[in-house]
């Protein structure tokens, strides 16, 4: 069942926060490195403890501003597993005026000017790329925690590919439904990693998952001349559809698209998060997202032909690194 204290959007948001019992706001992404990071949150604090939002990382600034916008009475928003975005400078500087206690941790790549920027408005900030944001918020909140110490290397092992545990693929695509979210974590607040719900999900999504790399492989495009550069539709599971092209095909960068121009980046050069950046986004230098920004006329086109404009704008940006 989903937690009372969460939300999955922006609707009624301010509202929800406004109306809070527990005394933590959590600020996550929504993938598995969030959830490990929201079950340590809930170790830490209790279930009844922590509000819970997830967030992608294009709606992160839309979301912040909702909850800085209400009044923090003291209480600590905690954000993870999300990077700097040049629009939430000015929303920690009015969390802490409307009283909220800012706590930010994150592993994705940040500049030195842009640490310097939010640590002076924040209570507490920690980025660190060598772990994942599960690793930074257990190290922090409970570094003598067994529980929360395995669930951050299960959950690393399958946020940094390091692929030694066998446990941290299936619950990372498990999580590729986000239904899946709140069990997922509530198992591993009490340190369980698989049941009988878990393994039935990802039966399931071996299956479908197949068929949908197959497809995005039959309508790729290839191009690019310093890189050999992949562009296909996304019909889910991004992540492991760009390694099956890369398998297939050998590519060195994959761009898997959605229908309204986001898109997930992943390549063999660490330029992930340079070329994302262009495109409002960010990430790993390993792999990313970003947004083209289709138009409606766009939307259209590339659901007709699997083509956009914007292939040559990424391959520009991405030669030139």
């Amino acid at each position: 069942m989903p937690s009372p204290n969460a939300a999955d959007n922006d609707t009624g948001l301010a509202s929800a926060v406004k109306s809070r019992t527990a005394k933590v706001v959590h600020l996550t992404h929504n993938d598995l490195d969030a959830v490990g990071a929201d079950a340590i949150h809930r170790m830490k604090f209790g279930n009844d403890g922590v509000f819970t939002i997830w967030s992608s990382v294009g709606k992160f600034s839309s979301l912040l501003s909702q909850v800085v916008s209400c009044e923090g009475k003291g209480d600590l928003l905690s954000i993870s597993d999300l990077g700097y975005h040049r629009d939430t400078e000015p929303l920690v500087i009015k969390a802490r005026k409307n009283g909220w206690k800012v706590e930010w941790r994150d592993h994705h790549r940040w500049r030195e000017d842009e640490i310097a920027k939010i640590t002076k408005d924040v209570d507490l900030l920690h980025v660190d790329t060598a772990v994942c944001g599960t690793g930074i918020v257990a190290r922090d909140l409970l570094p003598d925690n067994p529980v929360a110490v395995e669930v951050a290397r299960v959950v690393c092992d399958y946020d940094l590919w390091k692929h030694a545990d066998p446990r941290s693929a299936v619950l990372g695509q498990v999580l590729q439904r986000k239904a899946n979210r709140d069990h997922v974590r509530d198992c591993l607040v009490n340190g369980v990693f698989t049941d009988e719900h878990i393994e039935r999900e990802y039966s399931e999504i071996q299956a479908e998952m197949t068929g949908m790399m197959q497809r995005s492989l039959k309508y790729a495009t290839f191009i690019g001349t310093k890189y050999r550069i992949a562009f296909a539709p996304m019909y889910g599971y991004p992540s492991e559809t760009a390694h099956f092209i890369r398998d297939q095909k050998q590519t060195e960068i994959e761009v898997i698209i959605g229908k309204d121009g986001k898109f997930s980046i992943r390549s063999v050069p660490p330029i992930s998060h340079l070329i994302a950046r262009e495109f409002g986004g960010g990430g790993h230098p390993g792999a990313a997202g970003g947004s083209f920004n289709f138009t409606v006329i766009e939307r259209f086109t590339w659901w007709l032909f699997k083509k956009s404009r914007h292939f040559e704008e990424l391959v520009k940006v991405a030669e030139k690194l």
